[in-house]
């Protein structure tokens, strides 16, 4: 969901609830965007807000679906498996 979606995020203080939506049913395929959107709605809240934190969590765990779990396809005793997108074997 979007500013455009919830206009009324640009005009209030984020909050966890926000960040919550945000995070929805995240896939390897979308974290790079949903963290990118979090980042960006967390960005001027202090260290310790609520939201801040549970952002910065969720950040982190997007990070680890999005760099480092992905594999493409099966991996046949033949061959070797294609790396994440940090390019870790």
């Amino acid at each position: 969901m979007s500013e455009f979606e919830r206009p009324d995020r640009s005009r209030r203080e984020p909050t966890v609830e926000d960040v919550r939506q945000l995070m929805g049913a995240s896939t390897p395929h979308f974290a790079l965007q949903l963290r990118n959107r979090i980042r960006t709605l967390i960005a001027g809240l202090a260290p310790g807000h609520p939201a801040r934190v549970e952002g910065e969590r969720e950040i982190a765990r997007l990070d680890q679906i999005a760099l480092g779990s992905e594999r493409r396809g099966p991996i046949q005793a033949h061959e070797q498996g294609m790396p994440s997108y940090r390019g870790e074997s």
